[in-house]
């Protein structure tokens, strides 16, 4: 009796898994017997709603191009559309199988509730990078100094701003460190300020006009702002004559090193005397 029992039971066991596989298959084939038509006008109408964004994106950066909008800025509002597109059209492929979406709203609130606390700071960045781009405080190629550090724009991500220095070094600022901060911003030029003594027996005026026209001549000197050149001071062994013009940043150093030597070859052709620091001397002898 013992050895029959024994004998019944894998028998009973594969009876009980195939009545799950068959129940299993049933409830697939009940499933899509209800809602595949349902489940195929989903899948068409988000198909057809994701390519209709990407028409609409790429018409969208077309059109904000055509206004001459900053490249940052004409990417973030085109891909923000073609993302609005994205989301309504999957709301409504989901309406089509009946499935309702407001408990998933309501868990995304809850799980970005969570993440905005855990990611204040990251949340902080990619706000102000987001003030960045409406406001349009500066545009790619605009030279800009903020919290100590100079460098030309070469792009604006909502996280970060990255910059290009003079020794050609990539600089990523924070942009949560850039809005609400003092921000100096001299568009595609940097102000290059320059200064040589003369000798006074030398008219100053003469060396003013010798240094405007030399400086007329230097293809790396901005053309739209005129240098100022005068004399700055009469100091104990110099006039001191300063020049302040401006210059692409992209070139800084070596436009001050080429204007340098511009301003030596000029007072050297015209014979003006670079003095070097002198004291006078007086040996008293007393009794």
């Amino acid at each position: 009796m013992a050895t029959e029992t024994s004998s019944l039971a894998p028998t009973v066991l594969l009876k009980d898994e195939i009545d799950q596989v068959t129940k299993f298959y049933d409830l697939i084939i009940n499933f899509f017997a209800n809602y595949s038509f349902q489940l195929i006008g989903a899948l068409i109408i988000f198909l057809i709603g994701y390519w209709f964004s990407s028409k609409v994106g790429r018409w969208v950066l077309t059109l904000c191009e055509k206004q001459k909008l900053d490249i940052t800025l004409s990417r973030f509002i085109a891909n923000t559309t073609k993302m609005l597109i994205v989301v309504m059209i999957t709301i409504i492929s989901l309406g089509k199988l009946g499935i309702s979406v407001t408990p998933f709203i309501a868990a995304i609130g809850a799980v970005s509730l969570g993440a905005g606390l855990a990611l204040q700071g990251l949340l902080a960045n990619y706000a102000a990078g987001f003030n960045i781009i409406l406001i349009r405080p500066f545009v790619v190629g605009d030279t800009i100094t903020v919290q100590g550090v100079k460098g030309v724009v070469e792009e604006v991500l909502l996280a970060y701003t990255i910059l290009r220095d003079e020794d050609n070094v990539k600089i990523m600022i924070p942009n949560k460190h850039i809005v609400g901060e003092v921000l100096h911003n001299s568009d595609e030029n940097t102000l290059l300020e320059l200064s040589v003594g003369i000798a006074y027996h030398h008219n100053p005026l003469e060396v003013i006009t010798l240094l405007e026209t030399t400086f007329s001549k230097l293809d790396f000197i901005s053309s739209t702002k005129v240098p100022q050149i005068g004399i700055n001071e009469f100091a104990d062994s110099a006039i001191s004559i300063t020049i302040r013009a401006w210059t692409p940043t992209a070139n800084f150093y070596e436009a001050k090193h080429n204007a340098y030597k511009a301003i030596y070859l000029a007072l050297e052709q015209a014979k003006i005397t670079i003095p070097f620091p002198q004291r006078d001397v007086h040996l008293y002898k007393t009794t």
